[in-house]
């Protein structure tokens, strides 16, 4: 079963929009197969479905994680390592 993150963010991306976008990312290749990084405008309508307020945002799992920062590597790898 695959982890989905979700990295919602300005469009176009504020700097912390980027830094959560590339954490994401960075985190999803050293834990390997089975995550997936999906990125997304805050006020598109998935942004709508999550209430999203504030950018950046992650979601993991349908889970909204971080609000308004730019997770640290090791906060987010803890994060998903919890759902898998």
């Amino acid at each position: 079963m695959d982890i989905i993150v979700k990295v919602f963010g300005s469009d176009p991306p504020c700097a912390k929009c980027k830094v959560a976008h590339d954490t994401a990312k960075k985190v999803s290749e050293r834990i390997g197969a089975g995550v997936v990084v999906e990125k997304h405008s805050a006020l598109s309508e998935e942004g709508d479905e999550y209430g999203i307020m504030m950018t950046p945002t992650v979601v993991v799992n349908d889970e909204i994680v971080v609000v308004g920062k730019a997770p640290s590597e090791k906060k987010l790898e803890e994060i998903i390592r919890s759902k898998m």
